[in-house]
């Protein structure tokens, strides 16, 4: 549609006649934007509609304060909120253009980022069978100390989350992602169990920074924008997984005629890119909205506007402000602990599955260049359905139906690995099930994290509720990486049945938090009129002249 026809005129409710005004831009012009119908009308003026479109182009270049006195000055046009967005300040095609360029120049490259990231935490399982356990001489307790020193790591360092705040983006990404790819190389020169042990800790501490990536990505994304990004960034944890284990089974393939150990090979391969890709993440990581390199003044105008509704919880910087009532509020909220301790569940088979699994399939009796090449679908088939999942339930905007669904899914997934162990059924049975338990905890994790930044009302309460999410979710992985010992083998079934509960646990917690959400919406709406409803009758008793909608919750 040509851009003079983009907008038309309609009277509003004034009683005034449409055109009364002799002048349209005078103070008592009777007009407001709305989006033009498919159909032409045969009353629609092409030079006033050309009018309103340079009308709604001088409005978008004002200052944020002038918009703002008039969208509450009564003698200005009385268009709503949502209008006044979507008309005044930029227009749809403007908006698409920008989430576009985000999508495919941030996203794409902070999710290679958590794939190299989650390949370099996880290829320890790979590792394990191709000969770092013979070579280092690690029992079960020991490689279970080798995971769980990560771990430790990763929870004491949980504190560098606030550096999102302190540091500029591109700087702070760049150093974490060059350490974790120093030190994952490093793993190739481990040659006793104690010095592996210090490098999996400081590997913890670079990939412990790199948590708050979905608290950095609500700097660019609308709330009802963020599972599909927060998916693309998780879904590359499986991704990882899978590519790992196709990576393990060529190099354990020409690990044979290496004078190299192939298990030392595969350290230094998959760690080495973290350390090229971080020079690029000075470049391409910006530090906020209007610090892109790759949008032009107008987009970066458009990309801070977009999310004037939050405007709270993003500027033109990308910074956050944190005031201590709010700190001490979501404290205390009990919505910031159900989906924390969804988080820890989770976290138990989230973290034990990957590093595992190539043993568990090792253990049925695959060898080992079979079992790295096993490894791998499950995973694959598990990155397809966390973008799937996340697509819809921003589609929807609906979290709690997803982690309910996935969360059974996985806990059937791993009560039929235990079952099949217990009832003598065939190793292709067990093998099946695996499908259904990955897919289900990875896209569980992926809602989880969406769900909690979409349900805190300010920037205070996203940044603490985040960070009690991760403080007590990452506990989990220190119960995940104790449940398949060697003494277990080779059917695992104490480990196949704990995960089982954790995830039908996530389940309950889901529906309570529901419950909850669902009150808090309805006394809202008590106070305020229905949540959603133009800015102009959202006038109560307890809310006069309220210009914004009141916060709903996400359930």
């Amino acid at each position: 549609m040509a851009a003079a026809t983009a907008y038309r005129s309609l009277p509003e409710h004034s009683g005034a006649e449409a055109g009364g005004s002799t002048s349209p831009v005078s103070s008592s012009s009777n007009t407001q934007f709305t989006p033009e119908s498919d159909s032409d009308d045969s009353d629609f003026d092409a030079d006033v509609g050309s009018y309103k479109m340079r009308r709604a182009m001088r409005d978008s270049e004002k200052s944020d304060h002038d918009l703002e006195e008039e969208y509450h000055d009564g003698s200005q046009r009385r268009a709503s909120v949502s209008t006044t967005h979507s008309y005044q300040l930029y227009t749809p095609d403007e908006e698409r253009a920008v989430v576009r360029k985000f999508d495919r120049r941030l996203v794409l490259f902070v999710a290679l980022l958590y794939m190299l990231s989650f390949l370099d935490r996880s290829n320890i399982g790979n590792a394990r069978i191709a000969g770092l356990a013979k070579d280092l001489h690690l029992d079960s307790s020991k490689y279970e100390w080798v995971l769980t020193s990560f771990y430790i790591a990763y929870v004491l360092f949980e504190w560098m989350s606030i550096l999102w705040k302190l540091v500029p983006a591109h700087i702070y990404v760049t150093m974490i992602v060059l350490s974790w790819g120093v030190v994952a190389s490093l793993q190739s020169c481990a040659t006793s169990f104690g010095g592996l042990l210090v490098l999996r800790f400081l590997l913890g501490i670079g990939e412990a920074g790199f948590t708050g990536i979905p608290y950095y990505l609500s700097f660019f994304f609308k709330r009802e924008e963020l599972a599909l990004r927060t998916g693309i960034f998780i879904a590359a944890a499986p991704l990882a997984t899978s590519f790992a284990s196709t990576l393990a089974w060529i190099i354990l393939k020409l690990g044979k005629h290496s004078p190299i150990a192939s298990w030392r090979l595969l350290f230094l391969v998959e760690g080495c890119p973290s350390i090229f890709i971080a020079v690029l993440a000075w470049r391409v990581i910006p530090d906020g909205p209007a610090k892109a390199t790759y949008l032009t003044k107008r987009e970066k105008k458009v990309a801070r506007l977009r999310l004037r509704k939050q405007s709270e919880m993003a500027d033109a910087s990308g910074s956050r402000s944190i005031t201590f009532r709010e700190v001490v509020q979501t404290i205390l909220d009990p919505k910031s602990y159900l989906t924390a301790f969804m988080f820890f569940c989770t976290n138990m088979a989230f973290s034990s599955m990957p590093v595992f699994l190539p043993t568990i399939i090792h253990e049925m009796g695959h060898g080992a260049l079979m079992s790295q090449a096993l490894s791998a679908p499950p995973f694959l088939a598990s990155f397809v359905g966390v973008i799937i999942t996340a697509w819809f339930s921003d589609r929807l905007q609906n979290r709690s139906l997803f982690i309910c669904i996935h969360a059974s899914l996985s806990a059937v997934g791993y009560s039929l690995m235990a079952l099949a162990g217990i009832q003598g059924w065939g190793i292709w049975w067990r093998y099946a099930a695996i499908f259904p338990a990955t897919i289900g905890f990875f896209s569980v994790i992926t809602i989880i994290i969406a769900w909690t930044i979409n349900n805190q009302e300010s920037a205070s309460k996203q940044g603490v509720g985040f960070a009690i999410l991760q403080v007590i979710g990452q506990l989990g992985p220190f119960v995940g990486t104790r449940l398949y010992p060697r003494s277990d083998a080779p059917l695992y079934t104490r480990g196949m049945s704990v995960c089982a509960a954790a995830m039908v646990v996530v389940v309950i917690l889901a529906l309570v938090l529901r419950l909850y959400l669902t009150r808090k919406n309805k006394q809202t709406e008590e106070a305020y009129g229905r949540v959603g409803e133009e800015a102009d009758q959202l006038v109560t008793r307890k809310a006069t002249n309220r210009a914004s909608e009141p916060f709903k919750y996400m359930l």
